[in-house]
């Protein structure tokens, strides 16, 4: 008998066709006769026959979705325009349905999620060690579907026009006098828009301000428009930390989650850096830049300061390899209470340095060059160039 009579077989025992009876789960499935007895079929249970078949099945069904990614990589590298019309098109629907899903529960979901899986890999490997092909199968399955998740979800738009491309920003080459130019600028909003307001007390009102200012944002720039869930905090942030990473995209349920345990002032720049992968925007340097954007333009105080502090961070670090006197002076000039922010953020990250978070950043460092960015963690840097050139096209006078 041939591998599909016995698929038909089964199929028809199961339909109650071949031979009257019920099915009794001890320790395995078998049919039984009227009076209870066993039936024997051809030395095999029907627990052998669905095992089979259910391997099989999660074999092909894990190759098809790796190479459905597989595809859509090929596609998204090589196809000129498709990322960018997948990344405004086809992305927004996924957000709103699978982010706006996950979206209602107040918790990280992709947490708590990796949390069971690592849990259910190990005690499914424990428990079926003896049958390497169940376990090979439903890996590669498992496989299939999380890459497939990645690349729908994220993978794609690594290959999408850049926000610099969508806004018509043609990034150059800037002088020393304007850089100092535009620190001296955030020197005076940050002292402007320092604040004492700190997490944890208006965390809720900090996560629906974020999707506020991103909201906002669409009015100046359609492709920033739209629905967006509420950021959430990851509830063991201590895996961040120890990373050294403010916050992180899952594109598996389409959340952005942000480090609790971080100096505050970072939690409103992280929640829009975030947000904006929602957006189909992926590169860190861009995210950083939309983040900054949309904090220095809300109507919330908190959300102003980190912006301009955030902002502040990058640009004086830049100009501190090129005129460190200059950079001494403007940061002199900033008040106590953002001295005081800078040195416990300096003070909480430091604590995390180790060979942890050298891999963490080597992995992040692969990957982000494995993506088509290929400056690597470099690409943070190009933030200046952005903010630079935002103001030059903006025609706003850093003096003021």
């Amino acid at each position: 008998m041939g591998e599909r009579c016995k698929k038909e077989e089964l199929w028809k025992l199961l339909a109650g066709d071949v031979l009257p009876g019920v099915f009794r789960f001890k320790g395995e499935w078998k049919l039984l006769g009227e009076r209870g007895e066993p039936v024997k079929k051809t030395g095999k249970t029907i627990q052998d026959i669905m095992k089979k078949m259910g391997n099989q099945e999660y074999f092909f069904g894990g190759i098809a979705l790796l190479a459905a990614a597989m595809v859509l990589q090929l596609l998204a590298r090589n196809v000129s325009g498709a990322a960018t019309w997948y990344a405004h098109h086809v992305y927004p629907v996924l957000v709103g349905v699978i982010g706006g899903f996950f979206g209602l529960f107040s918790f990280s979901v992709v947490e708590k999620a990796l949390y069971l899986l690592v849990f259910g890999v190990v005690v499914y490997a424990w428990r079926f060690w003896r049958e390497p092909g169940r376990v090979l199968a439903r890996m590669i399955f498992l496989a299939g579907m999380l890459l497939f998740s990645y690349t729908s979800n994220c993978g794609v738009n690594y290959y999408a026009a850049s926000f610099a491309e969508y806004a018509k920003m043609e990034v150059g080459t800037y002088s020393r006098e304007e850089l100092k130019e535009l620190c001296g600028f955030l020197t005076k909003r940050v002292n402007e828009s320092a604040v004492e307001e700190r997490y944890p007390d208006y965390r809720w009102a900090w996560r629906k301000e974020s999707v506020r200012a991103m909201k906002q944002m669409g009015e100046e720039f359609a492709a920033l428009g739209g629905f967006y869930p509420k950021p959430k905090e990851v509830g063991i942030s201590s895996i961040l930390s120890v990373q050294q990473l403010c916050g992180i995209y899952s594109p598996f349920t389409i959340e952005a989650n942000y480090n609790r345990n971080m100096p505050s002032y970072n939690i409103p720049h992280t929640m829009c850096h975030e947000l904006s992968h929602l957006k189909g925007f992926m590169r860190e340097d861009e995210a950083n830049f939309i983040g900054y954007l949309a904090c220095v333009g809300s109507r919330r105080q908190a959300f102003r300061y980190s912006g301009y502090l955030t902002g502040w961070v990058y640009a004086g670090n830049a100009l501190a390899r090129v005129d460190r006197e200059s950079y001494i002076e403007l940061r002199g000039q900033l008040c106590e209470q953002a001295k005081k922010d800078l040195q416990e953020n300096n003070a909480f990250w430091e604590q995390y340095e180790g060979k942890v978070a050298e891999v963490a950043n080597q992995m992040n460092d692969v990957y982000l060059k494995a993506n088509d960015q290929s400056d690597g963690v470099q690409s943070y840097g190009r933030m200046v160039d952005l903010m630079l050139e935002y103001y030059k096209n903006k025609r706003i006078s850093l003096n003021k």
